[in-house]
């Protein structure tokens, strides 16, 4: 006689087959991986915070009191005499915590619908006569150094990307807001590893991120003067190899 407060459960055997579905195990490290990634990214020091600003302050000053001072008067007479429109471009870009600023450039482009949403390529038919020679040599972004003076970019960290690629890119990058837990920079880890420019394929844009990444993780004062003086070196080169091939 079987006892009325007894349940019987059945017995099961036990079967290597009984496992989460692939894509729940997927999932599942994806997920850990994002937390191990956002805990691993470095939270600066206030000592460090406040030496970077210091250091973006002194050399946005320089730059802008020193070089924007002469180069501003032969820069704009060019764009004016090449092109119809006004002196510099600005355009909405990606900040600190997806705050959006504007970003201040040089044009280089005549003016077009696309500059908003479209990256200019190598041999672009919308770049002017001058626009290519101040892209090669980066003088069209040295109106940014007044981004910096105001605090919405810094001299070193990951670079700022147009609000459409920003939406665009999230979608299928992993981690790439993460590169917006730091101040965007007019030069950073991605650009002195060679990952600069137009982007082409999903690979380089991954290893972009990566590098960005990479940053978060280690920046500090002597990375950041590292990573100026590589920079300074770079441009200096391609300013050089530039006017051997005239």
């Amino acid at each position: 006689m079987e006892h009325p407060f007894v349940v019987k459960i059945p017995q099961i055997q036990p079967s290597r087959k009984q496992v989460a579905p692939q894509s729940d195990v997927a999932d599942i490290r994806e997920m850990f991986r994002e937390i191990n990634h956002r805990y691993m990214v470095y939270q600066p020091s206030a000592y460090y915070a406040a030496v970077k600003r210091g250091l973006d302050i002194f050399v946005s000053m320089t730059f802008i009191l020193l070089v924007m001072s002469w180069v501003y008067p032969i820069v704009a007479l060019l764009i004016k005499l090449t092109s119809k429109g006004p002196v510099f471009f600005i355009q909405k870009r990606t900040g600190y915590k997806g705050i959006e600023f504007d970003c201040l450039k040089f044009r280089t482009m005549y003016v077009n619908a696309d500059s908003d949403t479209k990256q200019a390529t190598d041999g672009d038919k919308r770049i002017t006569p001058i626009g290519k020679f101040l892209r090669k040599t980066h003088v069209d972004e040295i109106p940014q150094f007044f981004n910096v003076l105001l605090g919405d970019m810094t001299i070193v960290g990951p670079r700022p990307h147009m609000l459409y690629h920003t939406k665009y890119y999230s979608q299928f990058i992993p981690y790439y807001n993460l590169r917006h837990e730091a101040v965007p920079g007019i030069t950073g880890m991605a650009q002195v590893k060679g990952f600069k420019g137009e982007i082409t394929a999903e690979r380089e844009l991954r290893k972009r991120i990566q590098w960005d990444i990479y940053y978060l993780k280690n920046r500090s004062i002597w990375l950041d003067v590292n990573i100026i003086s590589t920079t300074f070196a770079q441009v200096v080169a391609e300013a050089f190899r530039s006017m051997l091939k005239k």
